[in-house]
């Protein structure tokens, strides 16, 4: 039966405040402001490339809500489940994000507590969500932010799952919204219902104590739990500025690890949203052509690689110029210094 919709994400849509040219959040006089959310990003960059895209959340019904809704729509993605909070104390989930350049290191300030999308429960949706999408994609931050959210996050994985969407989920731990433990302890309660797992090692081993080398990681989940695929990024951080980005792809279908020469020395203007990125690149490459994983890693990778270098969260890009970014990656002779 065709869906509405490729792909549905549920998280929190925040509103990124950041002092201009490297300047610091403790001297600068003024802000400039974008949109962006871990799941946003992801389910934008799928967007551009082809994919019909939606995202779940409840933004404050005021000026702010309306400047996030209208960047949502920019994107490509719809609003459609997008649900409002006229409550006197509604809020939008902010935070302020200072670039770094070697030796200082990026620097991030949360204001989201008490935000509106903690309100956000199933009774604001129709049963008829739960069979819109092929996929349905969140992450461990929205795990996180609070008691409610969690429920509701989690009984929407139940009931997509029921009626046979794939479900997509990307641990995204953060150590200022919940320890370790309790990260463990929630996501290993719905593993087994994710079919493409996103986990980078570090995280695998931080978080859910694994050892042993990447590989044998990434297939330890398969042997747990009934994951089907596990994405595991892997960045080396040179300096602010500079990134080397690469992946691995582990398909538990036929016991098989994808991977390619990673994308070395990108010149970084913004690394927030690239791992978001990332998952939109490989959800793309799962979603467009079934079963071919490697294509679907090579799609992560540059997709990923680009957004490093587009100031803000969110992606900005199209099919082309993907396709154009992984066959120069791949090229071994001399590449155009500027598309023309």
């Amino acid at each position: 039966m065709k869906k509405d919709f490729d792909l549905l994400s549920l998280g929190e849509l925040m509103l990124r405040l950041s002092p201009p040219d490297n300047e610091r959040i403790t001297r600068g006089d003024t802000l400039g402001k974008q949109a962006g959310g871990a799941e946003l990003n992801a389910i934008t960059g799928a967007a551009m490339l082809g994919l019909r895209c939606g995202i779940i959340s409840k933004l404050p019904a005021n000026d702010l809500g309306t400047y996030i809704k209208n960047r949502v729509r920019l994107c490509g993605v719809s609003d459609d489940y997008l649900v409002y909070d006229q409550d006197r104390d509604a809020r939008l989930g902010v935070y302020y994000y200072e670039s770094g350049a070697y030796p200082r290191k990026p620097r991030i300030v949360y204001d989201r507590q008490n935000t509106s999308v903690n309100k956000l429960t199933t009774a604001d949706y129709d049963d008829s969500l739960y069979q819109a999408a092929r996929c349905f994609h969140t992450s461990g931050i929205t795990l996180a932010l609070g008691p409610q959210l969690r429920e509701t996050a989690i009984e929407m994985i139940r009931r997509f799952k029921a009626q046979g969407t794939l479900i997509s989920f990307d641990v995204n731990f953060r150590g200022n919204l919940w320890t370790g433990a309790e990260a463990k302890a929630c996501i290993e309660s719905i593993l087994p219902y994710v079919d493409v797992f996103f986990c980078s090692e570090d995280t695998a081993r931080l978080t859910f104590l694994k050892e042993g080398s990447a590989r044998e990681i990434m297939k330890s989940f398969t042997q747990e739990y009934p994951i089907s695929i596990v994405a595991s990024t892997q960045r080396v951080v040179h300096s602010p500025k500079r990134h080397t980005f690469g992946s691995i792809i582990y398909s538990a279908r036929d016991d098989t690890y994808y991977e390619e020469p990673p994308y070395a020395n990108i010149e970084v203007v913004d690394r927030i949203g690239s791992g978001d990125a990332y998952i939109s690149g490989v959800l793309y490459g799962l979603l467009s052509k079934e079963g071919d994983y490697q294509r679907a890693l090579e799609y992560g990778n540059a997709t990923s690689a680009l957004k490093n270098t587009i100031p803000g969260d969110l992606l900005s890009t199209d099919l082309k110029e993907i396709d154009g970014i992984i066959r120069e990656h791949k090229s071994t002779g001399r590449v155009a210094e500027m598309d023309r």
